[in-house]
């Protein structure tokens, strides 16, 4: 990455060698005077661990001031963060009304922070903020596929869907107010894992805020059968439709957790 801007507050900094030793591309070395410095920018996966490692807030780096981070604390235990784990479900009850835009603006901005493989971040995310705008992709997309029906033969497993979307029922997007759409570079060196683990810290944070997720496996299949659709959604070229998830305030409570059956584990 070019244009690192490494700078180092030599009033802060205590020679630690902690950005040094955390350094995953092994570019910062010590100068004479034994600050850190760096030696190849163009190797510089923009990590910024550099940044986030110093005790001091000594390294800047982008132009990014360290006085502008969160600092981390740890004011969630793990008792706490397993409940949430254990308490997700998936919704299909949602009320019709539109999320508030405090809300709105923090899922956008938590996914700034979902990682993806060797630092390639060219997600793209697509957010239907408003119910009425939901409305007229499915009603488009519905149009497609009852026209599709007439020529396009479906398993037998799929014939209870077809009739429902024919009698008018929303099988397909559960009358969510809300949805996410994600599409990753076709050239990301994780591109298969990069949106789901996106979509992830977005569905958990997501839930910490009262609003209630579904991943729609129907949508992701069936979104491409409308080229209206899709021009809406306005995913690049470069890009490929990834996943995508319904959200919305639920309309319907849980009151405790499942009691799953175990997966296979094996230990070595």
């Amino acid at each position: 990455m070019y244009n690192l801007k490494f700078t180092v507050d030599k009033e802060k900094c205590i020679k630690c060698g902690l950005c040094q030793k955390d350094c995953i591309s092994k570019i910062i070395q010590t100068d004479t005077d034994g600050y850190p410095c760096v030696k190849d920018e163009t190797f510089c996966i923009s990590c910024q661990h550099c940044l986030a490692v110093c005790p001091k807030g000594a390294i800047s780096v982008f132009g990014k001031n360290p006085d502008n981070s969160d600092e981390i604390n740890n004011t969630i235990s793990p008792e706490q963060l397993e409940n949430l784990i254990k308490a997700r479900r998936s919704y299909r009850i949602f009320k019709q009304e539109n999320i508030d835009s405090e809300t709105m603006n923090k899922l956008k901005n938590i996914l700034n922070w979902a990682p993806t493989g060797v630092n390639f971040r060219d997600l793209r995310f697509t957010i239907v903020e408003n119910k009425d705008t939901m409305v007229e992709i499915k009603e488009t997309l519905y149009k497609k596929l009852k026209f599709l029906f007439k020529f396009i033969p479906l398993k037998k497993s799929l014939q209870p869907f077809k009739q429902a979307i024919l009698d008018g029922n929303d099988v397909i997007f559960r009358n969510a107010p809300h949805m996410i759409v994600v599409s990753t570079n076709k050239k990301a060196p994780c591109k298969e894992i990069d949106p789901i683990i996106a979509l992830s810290y977005f569905e958990l944070y997501a839930q910490s805020l009262g609003i209630g997720t579904l991943w729609c496996g129907f949508a992701y299949k069936t979104l491409p059968f409308s080229k209206e659709v899709m021009k809406k959604l306005e995913i690049p070229k470069t890009h490929k439709l990834s996943y995508v998830m319904l959200f919305g305030k639920p309309d319907i409570k849980y009151q405790r957790a499942i009691q799953p059956d175990n997966h296979k584990i094996t230990v070595l």
